[in-house]
């Protein structure tokens, strides 16, 4: 294998990171295209050693901080630097790089995880970062809130039945909490976009490499949190009906490729909770897989909310435990050719 680092392009400026912009594509396009011949980047079909590159959930909402849930790590520009990061490292090895994956988390305001979901008996709804246990919701504290079900298309008994529920499965998965977050990667709204900067190198890669790149929309089912590319936290409804399947679809397609790395927001959460699925399918699989897993530990951070809370520990702890699996923790900044050859 002979990947070769490519220089940065010059249109790419690393103070527009933490900025919302229009991507000029076509000028991007025509740049793309003088790139690739000028550095003799072949189209990404005549790659023999197929690279993916899986991007969690690089949205504006995440990784911005005038934006709702700015994952800024304990240095609080944890998002800001990864991006600067990332988009270095596609353009870096931009002709090795096959495809890019990028999941969207995608919501609406009426969603378990929402303050209007729920109220107290005195009407009122929790504010953002409310924990909600199985225990709040069998004293009657919290409670799904009635005016939200013909909206949503269901009896207020099933929304109420269905809040004992979930609450009661992630107590026994001995996951997270039900949290109640702001509103957040609102469809349609600019908090669901992609990052600016991350936009334009995918676009740009996309060109150079007449790769399309593939995005898989997550979260809309108004009954489950969906931190995973590859399902949401709960399957099935009060009543036994599916609210969200696995998505085999995306970890079959995955296995296609002889390098699998990992980025994206939020190390505790979402890029956590996508890895973990991945890996339990892989066990189901062929345990071996997972050495073909790569995850660019400088291109996600941990949430940490000052003086609220801190997944830092969370995020490391489960980290080292895909590390033990037989994946690699690796950074963008070391060579890609010496950590895919170790």
């Amino acid at each position: 294998m002979n990947i070769k680092p490519l220089p940065l392009p010059p249109h790419y400026d690393p103070k527009k990171v933490a900025n919302v912009w229009r991507v000029p594509y076509q000028e991007r396009s025509n740049q793309a295209r003088s790139w690739a011949l000028k550095h003799k980047i072949a189209p990404a079909a005549e790659d023999q050693f197929k690279v993916l590159l899986v991007l969690i959930d690089v949205q504006n909402t995440f990784c911005l901080p005038e934006f709702e849930l700015y994952v800024g790590g304990r240095s609080g520009t944890g998002a800001i630097d990864d991006n600067n990061r990332l988009c270095q490292f596609i353009y870096k090895y931009l002709g090795a790089i096959t495809q890019i994956v990028m999941t969207m988390d995608t919501h609406a305001a009426l969603q378990i995880f929402h303050p209007q979901f729920l109220i107290d008996q005195d009407g009122q709804h929790p504010q953002p970062l409310t924990q909600i246990t199985l225990e709040d919701v069998e004293s009657g504290r919290w409670m799904f809130n009635p005016a939200i079900a013909p909206s949503l298309g269901v009896s207020a008994e099933y929304g109420q039945r269905q809040l004992m529920h979930y609450t009661k499965v992630l107590k026994r998965s001995g996951k997270y909490n039900l949290t109640v977050w702001p509103y957040h990667a609102m469809l349609g709204g600019i908090g669901h976009a992609l990052v600016s900067s991350v936009e334009e190198a995918v676009f740009f890669h996309t060109i150079a490499r007449y790769s399309q790149p593939r995005f898989e929309i997550k979260g809309r089912n108004p009954f489950t949190e969906h931190y995973s590319a590859f399902g949401p936290e709960v399957l099935n409804d009060a009543d036994g009906n599916p609210v969200g399947k696995k998505n085999e679809e995306l970890f079959d397609f995955m296995l296609g490729f002889d390098a699998i790395i990992f980025a994206g927001q939020a190390k505790s959460h979402c890029v956590a909770a996508s890895v973990e699925d991945f890996l339990g399918s892989i066990r189901n699989k062929d345990e071996k897989l997972a050495e073909k897993v790569y995850l660019l530990e400088d291109c996600t951070s941990p949430v940490v909310i000052p003086d609220v809370v801190d997944y830092s520990d969370l995020a490391d702890a489960a980290f080292n435990r895909f590390a033990d699996a037989g994946m690699h923790i690796v950074r963008s900044t070391d060579n890609m050719e010496s950590w895919l050859n170790a």
